[in-house]
């Protein structure tokens, strides 16, 4: 019953974003040596008017985007599951373009994230109170869910990274359990992301409490380590099922053609075995990495 579907890389970047390096035949090679069965792409979606546009893909690059995804999915066809997927951006006024911009592709999984770091989050909702912030960030969480444009709600809890010397969850677990009400009733999922370990708050996101609170809601889960270099795909996978098992959950989730897919803890688990390297033969298709200088979106 679970042979054909086990653990994916589910948070992934590309060099288009700015702030990633390694192209995603490199990724998929990765997954593929560390027991993955599949990788999907995920990386920041393309916004109007300039909108954050050093941390992101442009409009014009969108083409770009799902030609790199589809050469590496022709290039692992048969060992790694190589899937085109999105991180959209959650930000009051924009729903009708992201609504458009998921029907322009086939994408089978899609991020939504609320990033409380970008200047115009901060210029539209930051007044000076740090625990004011947090409780806008949460409210923002819930309201993404309630679109119903994702299915899967990234880094949770990622705006105690942005006012780590004010965080105090326990001063907001009202709004905390508020949010996540409201998430629960959606049926939409929300990551375990294991890049919270390399933050400024080393910990995965989100914190073992919510976690359990969001398994007390029955919020489905799907873990992904936000990769933007090769080398981080997978990372932290076995400690993130741990966390989950620890939390009182019994699968992890993830998706796929956009339906959720529910795999026993366990059996993820011995699923992640590690493979002896194969090539790609991706090498005369595509152009090469990139880095570039910009502040990194989570």
């Amino acid at each position: 019953m679970y042979q054909e579907i086990m653990l994916y890389e589910t948070h992934s970047h590309t060099p288009l974003c700015h702030h990633a390096v390694g192209l995603p035949y490199e990724y998929a090679e990765v997954a593929y040596r560390r027991g993955l069965h599949g990788l999907m792409v995920t990386c920041h979606n393309p916004m109007p008017a300039g909108f954050s546009s050093n941390v992101r893909m442009s409009v014009d690059d969108f083409d770009d985007y799902l030609r790199m995804v589809f050469r590496a999915r022709q290039d692992w066809r048969g060992r790694i599951d190589v899937r085109l997927g999105l991180e959209a951006d959650y930000f009051p006024g924009y729903e009708r373009w992201v609504e458009h911009q998921l029907q322009l592709a086939d994408f089978q999984y899609v991020l939504g994230s609320v990033h409380p770091q970008m200047p115009e989050f901060k210029e539209r909702y930051w007044k000076g109170d740090p625990l004011d912030f947090q409780r806008t960030y949460f409210r923002l969480l819930a309201d993404s869910a309630e679109t119903g444009l994702f299915d899967c709600l990234a880094h949770p809890d990622l705006v105690k990274n942005e006012t780590p010397l004010a965080w105090h969850p326990e001063l907001i677990r009202d709004e905390i359990g508020q949010a996540l009400d409201r998430i629960a009733a959606t049926g939409v999922a929300m990551e375990l992301n294991t890049s919270g370990v390399n933050k400024a708050i080393a910990e995965m996101n989100p914190f073992p409490h919510m976690l359990a609170e969001m398994r007390r809601r029955s919020i489905p889960v799907v873990i992904g380590a936000d990769a933007h270099q090769p080398e981080r795909v997978g990372d932290g996978f076995l400690a993130a099922l741990d966390l989950l098992q620890q939390c009182g959950y019994e699968h992890v989730s993830l998706y796929v053609n956009r339906t959720r897919r529910d795999i026993p803890i366990p059996v993820a688990r011995r699923a992640l075995q590690p493979r002896e390297p194969q090539p790609s033969f991706a090498a005369g298709i595509y152009t090469g990495s990139a880095v570039a200088a910009a502040p990194a979106l989570a």
